[in-house]
């Protein structure tokens, strides 16, 4: 008995010891998955807060907090004072429905210009543009009604084009202007990658085509310059219009005149979904800032509404708007909007 007892002792040394190590393997095992926890949670933080679409301007970069951005579809804004466009994330070539008036407005107002107070020269309206008319508003799109012989000032086709969203005033417009449609849409693309908008391609004048595609961020581009144009600003700030034939015509911006908001134009069709450039004028620490944006696949154009109007608010640090203010069209509303 007295030679086993110290075979026991050892014995029992070594699994003290064995106990100890596998203790300290644990404990360093728990240091080492903590320290990976918080290495990813602090690499997670990292990436939500800087989730960002870094465009090129020029060779530079500008970023946004990641809450300025919208849960869906794409968006883009630029401030007062600041040269560069800032996007978010999921730039990608999409339809952008009736936004792509904006490059047709501009082209028509760039060939002929008008000054304050003008309307411009006649367009008279044919058989034939009564003829396309009736086929696009068999097929639900967004057009005004019209009579052969009519005659609309530039000025009132311009309202007719921006304001209630007019496909087939966009489609004559696009003839006067150049001949043809086909023209028409050449130039439009021109003018496109003349501006560095080079995700963008236009097939139609009024966007109803799923084929004229863009991004927010060079939707922007576009509706910069033509905001830069005084007779465009006007017209896309104005809530009503009265046209020879169809009467009043309503802006469907409902956003307009509420929380700053002085345009510019609303898209809405099945594949674009909700889509709005907009421009709002706010205080930013008490000084007078324009924020000017563009959002494309929202769920809806209510949806568009409430995002463009949530990026005004965390941009200037106002109370977020948790919903559009304003009743809007549902999603239903007539292609090309």
């Amino acid at each position: 008995m007295t030679y086993c007892e110290p075979a026991r002792t050892t014995t029992r040394r070594i699994r003290i010891r064995r106990t100890r190590v596998a203790g300290l393997l644990v404990v360093v095992g728990a240091i080492a998955g903590l320290g990976y926890q918080l290495l990813a949670s602090s690499s997670s933080t990292a990436t939500s807060t800087t989730d960002v679409l870094r465009i090129e301007h020029r060779g530079g970069l500008r970023e946004a907090p990641s809450t300025v951005w919208p849960a869906y579809g794409q968006a883009a804004f630029v401030q007062t004072g600041r040269s560069q466009v800032q996007a978010g994330p999921n730039q990608h070539a999409a339809p952008i429905a009736s936004v792509a008036k904006v490059m047709t407005a501009y082209l028509v107002l760039r060939d002929h210009p008008l000054g304050a107070g003008q309307d411009g020269p006649t367009i008279t309206l044919t058989d034939a543009d009564v003829a396309e008319t009736d086929d696009r508003r068999g097929q639900q799109e967004s057009v005004v009604s019209i009579a052969a012989g009519e005659q609309l000032t530039e000025r009132q086709a311009l309202q007719a084009l921006l304001l209630p969203s007019a496909n087939n005033i966009a489609a004559v417009l696009a003839r006067w202007d150049a001949g043809s449609a086909d023209r028409f849409v050449a130039r439009m693309n021109g003018t496109a990658r003349s501006l560095g908008m080079t995700h963008t391609r236009y097939t139609d004048p009024s966007g109803y085509d799923d084929a004229t595609v863009s991004t927010a961020a060079d939707q922007m581009r576009i509706v910069d310059r033509a905001m830069r144009l005084p007779v465009f600003a006007s017209i896309v700030a104005t809530p009503s219009a009265t046209l020879p034939v169809a009467g009043t015509v309503h802006n469907t911006n409902t956003l307009l005149g509420h929380d700053g908001f002085v345009g510019v134009k609303t898209g809405s069709t099945a594949a674009a979904g909700g889509c709005f450039a907009f421009r709002a004028i706010s205080r930013i620490d008490g000084k007078r800032t324009t924020i000017t944006g563009v959002v494309l696949g929202q769920p809806g154009l209510g949806a568009a509404f409430a995002t463009a109007a949530a990026m005004v608010d965390r941009i200037t640090g106002r109370r977020a708007v948790p919903a559009s203010p304003q009743p809007t069209p549902a999603s239903g509303a007539p292609p090309g909007w």
